[in-house]
């Protein structure tokens, strides 16, 4: 689903997302307005730009998620603000990406978003993980061994979770560990699900809470 005001722009997204061979089950102009659609056409995926004439990008996603809490939204905004970037996916963006992005960068951040990977504008990740460790320490974030209530993960599955916590993309990880992308992928399910976690976003943050990105 693509959500942009710029009616130019939102089509020319969708366009090229067909031609690569997305499915768009939906566009959107104002953000409850794409709400109440998304609700309905259940997109898996979420193009959605940061300035909407009735309520931000950031109202929407927690709109989302209250009604389709699996979605994965990737930001495709013409700000590079970090706090729009940190409001953006403290609300429970999966990525964001500056409209400058180069259309094959672009679709390459849609595919590896419905991966369930954050993809970020090169420079913000490094952001993003800082704010997490902050939060981390403000937040008095559990470390290893306080918490016996945690899920159980297996050796492979904590390793795994390190490399991600240090923002490592499933490729990266797939290398370092000498594991198959899709095997990392796998590894990265099954903790969400133990975890009762939706996406790669709160794992990260998840994992530098306990100290796993030392």
């Amino acid at each position: 689903m693509v959500v942009d005001d710029h009616p130019m722009w939102r089509e020319g997204v969708a366009r090229d997302l067909t031609e690569a061979g997305h499915r768009v089950v939906a566009t959107s102009g104002e953000g409850r307005q794409a709400v109440r659609v998304a609700a309905a056409a259940r997109p898996d995926v979420v193009v959605l730009d940061l300035q909407l004439p009735d309520i931000s990008g950031v109202e929407v996603i927690r709109g989302l998620r209250a009604v389709l809490p699996e979605v994965r939204v990737l930001m495709l905004s013409a700000s590079g603000e970090q706090q729009s970037v940190l409001d953006a996916v403290k609300a429970g963006a999966t990525g964001y990406l500056v409209k400058s992005a180069a259309p094959a960068e672009f679709l390459d951040a849609v595919r590896r978003t419905a991966a369930g990977e954050p993809v970020f504008t090169p420079g913000l990740a490094g952001l993003v993980l800082g704010e997490y460790r902050r939060l981390a320490v403000t937040d008095g974030g559990a470390r290893p061994g306080r918490d016996d209530a945690a899920p159980r993960l297996t050796e492979r599955e904590t390793e795994v979770l390190r490399l991600v916590a240090k923002g490592l993309s499933y490729r990266q990880i797939a290398e370092r560990l000498g594991l198959s992308h899709r095997t990392v992928q796998n590894h990265v399910q099954n903790t969400l699900g133990k975890l009762q976690l939706h996406n790669r976003v709160e794992l990260t943050r998840y994992a530098i809470e306990r100290g796993l990105d030392d």
